[in-house]
């Protein structure tokens, strides 16, 4: 099977999950208590400006035909217009969107390279008090919570220690150098959290090709470890590692509403939260499905890099 069918077959597949998650998210959406109209008039409103709002905005028709609208629109790329500001959403997410995706590169370049060595080192020192060590520093952070790991960076990094700034003020004004200086706690706190999963998935991944016969070969032919885990061993643990490495990538970019709320960053996941307090209903859906757009697709390339590192997925058994 070719790898152009695969692919065509995965999106196929990719497409189907979004339309069915799209579903999920208009509808879920609907059952939010409250709504946009009594939200933007407030308490006071009276039912009769409620229900006038209501019919201006178009909210006052059946669900299904909303949805059918929505649908069709957001297929062509217009998301509609915001019930609060009356911004186009897709201008009001782009840039946002942009800034989550820099904060989300920013902390895969510190992550992944970081990962990979933790990986190889613990894999070539297993058993000693740095594979123990490691392993219990990685279970503490993948046991913690996103905003505790981000509460006690400000508490230490900026609070008792002002290296950096508790807040993650940014703008197209700033430059590359500011950028890395002001995100450098919420990029930190995603570092802490995918490191430990990449680390140990790598470790288990190599420490498991440690036992095939071509590396007890290699060893006995007087090959020095290091040469045996990375010439050897690593090539043929790439394919777990490229998978976990991609679905890490989904959670830096789908993942980050709460570092994003707990460092008062101007990502999407700031803009959802507050969309979700005033009932902004299109912010809400057109965040949600980026979201599940983003987390598909990558998963979709973790699943081409494996059968790409490893051929024999490519033929049916």
């Amino acid at each position: 099977m070719s790898i152009f069918t695969i692919i065509g077959k995965r999106l196929g597949l990719g497409a189907l999950t979004l339309f069915a998650v799209s579903v999920l998210i208009f509808f879920a959406v609907e059952l939010l208590p409250g709504g946009p109209a009594q939200a933007i008039l407030g308490q006071s409103a009276t039912p009769e400006t409620v229900a006038a709002l209501e019919e201006k905005l178009g909210l006052d028709r059946p669900a299904i035909v909303r949805y059918l609208d929505w649908l069709g629109s957001a297929a062509t790329g217009d998301f509609g217009q915001s019930l609060t500001s009356g911004q186009d959403v897709g201008e009001a997410i782009g840039g946002r969107f942009t800034n989550t995706l820099y904060l989300a590169l920013y902390a895969a370049a510190i992550a992944v390279p970081l990962a990979i060595l933790l990986g190889v080192a613990t894999a070539l020192l297993r058993n000693t008090l740095f594979d123990r060590l490691a392993n219990v520093g990685t279970l503490l952070t993948i046991s913690s919570p996103e905003f505790f790991l981000g509460y006690i960076l400000i508490l230490y990094l900026a609070v008792k220690l002002p290296y950096f700034p508790a807040i993650a003020r940014i703008s197209d004004t700033i430059t590359f150098a500011e950028f890395l200086y002001r995100a450098f706690l919420p990029a930190l706190t995603l570092v802490l959290l995918v490191t430990a999963h990449m680390m140990r998935m790598t470790r288990a991944a190599i420490i498991n090709l440690l036992a095939s016969p071509y590396i007890e070969m290699a060893r006995l032919k007087g090959a020095p470890p290091s040469k045996v885990v990375v010439r050897h061993a690593l090539p043929n643990a790439l394919a777990p590692i490229f998978s976990v490495v991609a679905l890490n990538l989904a959670y830096l970019i789908t993942g980050v509403v709460l570092i994003e709320v707990v460092f008062v960053y101007p990502g999407i996941g700031q803009l959802l939260v507050d969309a979700v307090s005033k009932r902004d209903f299109p912010i809400v859906q057109a965040s949600c499905l980026i979201f599940a757009a983003t987390f598909i697709l990558l998963n979709l390339a973790a699943d081409v890099l494996t059968i790409m590192t490893n051929p024999r997925l490519r033929h049916p058994k």
